[in-house]
């Protein structure tokens, strides 16, 4: 069917954004991440050069995660049989994400990361005189709370699925822990990447839903800082 007009147009475009945020969770991951990132853009009061440079990783990811979704859809649309092309099509496009999901985290890293890494050494300091054994602690009461949450929910397993994500929690605490005793920038991004790595391989997986893992991340971290920070105000 042919457009009628230029109103027309536009709302069968919507109609294509909106059945993204509808079918694809990648899709809805990416636009919490934008999101966030103008957040911080706000904060940072990046330049007008810096913000151009994050503008474009992100419509470059969400183009291409729009465009995978399109061939998926389409070849899907002519055939339900496994075909080498069809595959190959497939991913393509999917590769197609990657990479531009790879550039926006090259983008990410330049930009933001030197303002992190002042930051760090600030927080350092405030529990540079914390002791190691706050990190055993931190790591008890995230898995305690995970198992005391699953218990009252009534889902999942001790150390599969449920509400939250224990391998999340515990995986954002153990981040959380590396960036207050290390003090170094880049450990606290390589752990974070990490962090984020297994959390995105709980929800590929299909063992947690994205707001079970997103609980879980919140949980280690908040529980982890107020380890750090409350108990050496109790001595």
């Amino acid at each position: 069917m042919k457009n009628r007009n230029l109103l027309e147009r536009f709302n069968r475009a919507a109609s294509g954004v909106i059945y993204c945020l509808r079918t694809q969770r990648n899709f809805r991951i990416h636009v919490f991440a934008t999101a966030a990132i103008l957040l911080l853009s706000l904060w940072f009061r990046i330049s007008k050069g810096e913000f151009l440079l994050v503008l474009t990783a992100i419509f470059l990811v969400l183009i291409t995660e729009m465009i995978n979704t399109a061939v998926e859809v389409t070849i899907d649309l002519i055939t339900d049989r496994y075909h080498p092309l069809a595959a190959a099509a497939k991913n393509l496009a999917a590769g197609a994400v990657i990479l531009a999901a790879v550039y926006a985290v090259i983008t990410g890293y330049i930009v933001f990361f030197p303002r992190f890494d002042p930051l760090i050494p600030q927080v350092v300091a405030a529990v540079g005189d914390s002791p190691v054994y706050l990190s055993l602690i931190a790591l008890a009461l995230v898995f305690l709370s995970v198992l005391v949450l699953k218990t009252r929910t009534g889902k999942g397993l001790p150390f599969s699925g449920g509400m939250p994500s224990g391998h999340t929690a515990l995986g954002f605490a153990i981040t959380t822990i590396i960036a207050l005793l290390s003090g170094s920038g880049l450990v606290t991004a390589l752990a974070l990447f990490l962090a984020f790595l297994l959390a995105e391989s709980r929800v590929e997986t299909k063992i947690h839903t994205p707001v079970e893992v997103v609980i879980g991340g919140l949980l280690g971290i908040i529980l982890t800082l107020l380890i750090f920070q409350l108990i050496p105000r109790l001595r």
